[in-house]
């Protein structure tokens, strides 16, 4: 089982974001956090990287349910969403597949959860 899944359009960078940060909210998702791999490789260690941007969204309901069952899966909160750009100027947006993570929690009551953030995650990458 592959830990993600993804999507590579035609676009500008800047411009995925916005779809995506869309599409997130209209499944229910915020964005919590919003990490720019590039502009924090540079400022810490002076490397030239690629356009990378790391979205923590958060479904509060599915969050809730999750919390609810294990008190610690926090430490695996939120879903990840990462924008990148490709060698050939595409974009790339990928999604943590949320059952493949969940598989390191023995918890079967996760497994409705994990399932519900997935479809919901594949139908955001899937309408790019």
């Amino acid at each position: 089982m592959s830990y993600y899944f993804n999507k590579i359009i035609s676009t500008d960078f800047d411009s995925a974001i916005e779809k995506v940060t869309e599409l997130l909210k209209s499944e229910g998702f915020g964005v919590l956090t919003e990490i720019d791999v590039k502009k924090t490789l540079k400022e810490k260690i002076n490397v030239d990287f690629r356009k990378y941007k790391i979205l923590g969204a958060c479904n509060p309901p599915s969050a809730f349910k999750a919390l609810s069952n294990e008190p610690y899966i926090g430490l695996m909160l939120p879903c990840n969403v990462v924008v990148q750009e490709t060698n050939d100027g595409k974009i790339d947006i990928s999604a943590v597949d949320p059952l493949a993570s969940m598989q390191a929690v023995n918890n079967p009551q996760l497994e409705e959860v994990a399932k519900d953030i997935r479809l919901k995650l594949e139908l955001v990458i899937n309408s790019l």
